[in-house]
Formats: C-alpha cells, structure tokens, sequence
C-alpha cells in the first residue's frame, strides 16, 4: 500500500481487529465485551451527545437489534495514539431497513493493546446529506 510505513502494520491490524470485534459484539448485544474494547474513560458520540462508559449499556440497550458490517477502518498514527475512519451498514433484524453511516474513532495504545477512546457516528442520509443523528438522548430522558 502506498503511504503506509511498514512499521505500522502490527498496530493496523491490532486496530483493525479492535474495529471488528466492536461489529461482532454490537450486532450480539454483548455489552460487557464491548465495554471492554474502550478505555475506562472512552466515550461514544452519537445523537448530539457523548456518552461515557457507565451509560453505554443504557444506550446500547435502546438500539434496535440487527447485523452490523464494517470495512477495514482507515487509520492515521502519532505514536501511541491513531485516528480512524470507517464505513459501516446496518440492517435491522425485524424491518430489514438499512442504514449507512461511519465512525470516527480515536484510539489509544495501553498495556493491553489499543483501545477506543472516542467512537463517533455520522449517518448518511437519503436526500445526500449526513449528520451526527436526530438529535435526542435515548439514555437520559
């Protein structure tokens, strides 16, 4: 690949791996392991909000269940930290109704591996456009 220092390659797919776990346990409703795949102070973004860790179970819980399936995500480095992007669909499981959108993620290398500092969401929408969500909070109301 064009542009990549070999060095990184080790750390891409530790990330890579870190991203499809992320899909796998999202798509089981596996919130314990999906937790763990953040740092303890990691966040989530979505909806006009940012969630930390302890409401995350919450927020997962008010989605709806369906299959998630991810590209390989694009990852930028600075050390031992890396910046990411990656497509995404979703399909709910009861309506078949699909959605497209991206994260955008900030990880962090730890003693135990990379781990999500930030994960954010951009959805696209029909008429071209894209955004963060409909601005709500599904947890705190």
């Amino acid at each position: 690949m064009p542009g990549v220092d070999p060095s990184t390659v080790a750390d891409r797919l530790e990330i890579t791996d870190l991203c499809a776990r992320y899909a796998m346990h999202l798509s089981r409703f596996e919130v314990d392991e999906l937790i763990e795949l953040f740092l303890p102070d990691g966040t989530y973004t979505a909806f006009g909000e940012v969630y930390a860790m302890d409401l995350f179970p919450k927020l997962v819980s008010s989605a709806p269940r369906g299959q998630l399936i991810v590209n390989p995500p694009v990852i930028t480095f600075d050390g031992d930290e890396a910046n990411g992007e990656q497509h995404y669909t979703f399909t709910d499981q009861k309506t078949h109704e699909v959605r497209l959108a991206w994260y955008s993620d900030q990880y962090r290398r730890t003693a135990d591996g990379w781990r999500f500092a930030n994960r954010s969401t951009t959805f696209l929408r029909r008429g071209g456009g894209y955004d963060s969500g409909n601005t709500h909070d599904p947890v705190r109301s």
